[in-house]
């Protein structure tokens, strides 16, 4: 794949996961407080450039380990 897709890929999915994670810990250590709404939001905004830095280096050796495990898995062919 390569890095612009790897780069498209990245930013979305991990946009899912992130607003999905943030939210519900956020939800779990605020409660919906009168203050929830900036709180996740500031939550989000510095996990998901993170989240996706890191999932545009961990995709390439991460499809090769599933790449392996399923070559073992499957047994020869």
């Amino acid at each position: 794949m390569e890095a612009r897709s790897r780069a498209i890929l990245a930013v979305l999915m991990t946009s899912v996961m992130v607003f999905m994670v943030t939210l519900i810990a956020t939800y779990l250590n605020l409660g919906f407080d009168p203050d929830f709404l900036r709180q996740w939001v500031k939550a989000y905004f510095v996990a998901w450039p993170i989240a996706a830095t890191t999932a545009f280096f961990i995709m390439p050796p991460a499809r090769w380990l599933t790449d392996r495990i399923m070559a073992s898995l499957d047994g020869p062919n």
